[in-house]
């Protein structure tokens, strides 16, 4: 039984893990907890959840989802944060900002979606697998494969590429970082786009997990990614 509740934790913790790092991704350049991150999330599921709806399946719901979350992540940063920046605005003001855009994107949902939940098809159904004793459902496994996955994924782009590289010179000094010819303005929307994509392919995972979708779905998971 313990065995059983530590295995549920670890494939739901993957996933909860992908919502920390689009956190950290964009505190670590700005200095700003994204308090968006959780509307931006449900926000994803939602739109895998239009795309589902119409038949399309469920790489492009994927796709779409991750798209329009990066979309909106950027569009977010350019028309809030970016002027806010440029004024050398103190991060209370930026934090107050994206915490409206948060109640905006959730209310926006609401009109568009409505408040009540809605059914989120099964991802992955092929059987079930037996690991020391404890019954593995084909959800869990390909839910903590693809968490895995990007987050590798992301691992290697911060840690082994030219654009982790600058990521991390405008993290630890975004003039000097400019004055070496790094776009930090690109670095800045590169970032944001990685946070909503992070936070979509979590938001699908979840949903498809419990199978359900409403639009204050972000609220919890924005604490346990925090």
């Amino acid at each position: 039984m313990i065995l059983e509740q530590v295995l549920n934790g670890v494939m739901l913790g993957m996933v909860y893990a992908l919502i920390a790092v689009g956190y950290s991704l964009v505190f670590g350049i700005l200095k700003l907890l994204n308090m968006a991150h959780g509307s931006i999330y449900a926000f994803g599921a939602h739109m895998a959840l239009f795309i589902v709806s119409m038949h399309f399946g469920l790489l492009p719901a994927f796709l779409f989802a991750i798209l329009t979350t990066g979309i909106i992540s950027i569009l977010m940063d350019r028309i809030i944060l970016a002027p806010l920046r440029a004024k050398n605005a103190p991060n209370i003001t930026a934090l107050i900002s994206v915490m409206g855009v948060s109640y905006i994107i959730q209310n926006m949902m609401m009109i568009i979606f409505d408040s009540t939940k809605k059914t989120f098809p099964k991802l992955f159904d092929f059987g079930n697998v037996t690991f020391l004793g404890v019954t593995l459902t084909s959800t869990q496994i390909a839910m903590f494969l693809i968490a895995l996955a990007f987050l590798v994924l992301l691992t290697v782009v911060v840690n082994y590429t030219k654009v982790g590289l600058a990521m991390r010179a405008s993290r630890e000094n975004a003039k000097a970082a400019n004055l070496m010819g790094i776009d930090v303005r690109g670095i800045v929307t590169f970032t944001f786009f990685i946070s909503g994509m992070c936070a979509a392919v979590a938001g699908v995972l979840v949903s498809g997990y419990y199978q359900m979708v409403y639009s204050t779905m972000g609220t919890e998971a924005r604490l346990k990614g925090f």
